[in-house]
């Protein structure tokens, strides 16, 4: 599906990142890995070339411009050209809170984690993406398709990263790139751990899928990701694909 693709995948050293990059590399795509710990991107690349791939890595604090302009030029040195950027690194671990317990100060850290850097991806990889005819696309949230009772500001940063990713649809359609999010609901390391805090609740969530179960980072949502990416996909753009099992319809 991807043979001959040169994607660049931020927050990639474990979880969905993780399943992202192994995907686009099993269909063919030569994948640069980022993400802050070096170390653990390196071992993701390790796993794509160990497979028969092609990747290599590179240490990315997204909320540095600096940083992505990087990751994105060493793709295009590595591999010659940037047909993709999936833009996966994110804000984790909100913390559950009324809007009468959150204070300025509570919105500070979404919008510099999970706002701004999709502002410096897109301004970095555009040049390289109108070269390509290339994608970008963003991991975000049904959190901002639906919202939540305990996560208003989560919710609202997810919001805004589908807005902004219409708004870069929208501009950048003419100039031939597409620009699209995925919504994804996997088993990770970290769903993994508050099911273990929380053994409860995974009844729950298995149940809230139609196909009853939970998806893998993998198959199930880097598939998506790399359909997303290929030519059979060139008339998508500006969307939010839902990827949960059914567990939100539109």
């Amino acid at each position: 599906m991807l043979d001959g693709y040169s994607i660049l995948v931020t927050g990639a050293s474990e979880g969905i990142g993780r399943g992202i990059a192994l995907a686009a590399g099993s269909a063919g795509a030569r994948v640069v890995v980022s993400a802050i710990d070096a170390l653990a991107a390196e071992s993701v690349a390790g796993e794509i070339r160990d497979r028969g791939g092609q990747s290599t890595f590179i240490a990315c604090d997204v909320t540095r411009r600096d940083n992505i302009e990087g990751a994105v030029a060493l793709a295009r040195e590595t591999f010659g050209r940037l047909d993709a950027i999936v833009h996966n690194a994110n804000l984790t671990g909100a913390r559950a809170r009324s809007v009468e317990d959150i204070g300025d100060q509570d919105w500070k850290l979404p919008l510099d984690v999970g706002l701004r850097p999709i502002f410096y991806s897109a301004r970095a990889a555009l040049p390289a993406l109108i070269e390509s005819q290339g994608c970008m696309i963003v991991l975000t949230s049904q959190s901002g398709i639906d919202g939540t009772a305990i996560l208003p500001v989560y919710s609202a940063v997810k919001g805004a990263q589908r807005a902004l990713v219409k708004s870069l649809a929208r501009e950048w359609g003419p100039l031939g790139v597409r620009v699209n999010a995925v919504a994804p609901s996997a088993m990770t390391p970290a769903q993994e751990s508050y099911l273990k805090r929380e053994p409860h609740m995974r009844k729950h969530l298995i149940a809230r899928s139609p196909l009853h179960r939970m998806g893998d980072a993998e198959s199930d949502i880097g598939r998506a990701v790399s359909f997303l990416i290929g030519r059979q996909s060139s008339f998508v753009t500006g969307q939010t694909m839902v990827v949960n099992g059914g567990a939100l319809m539109l």
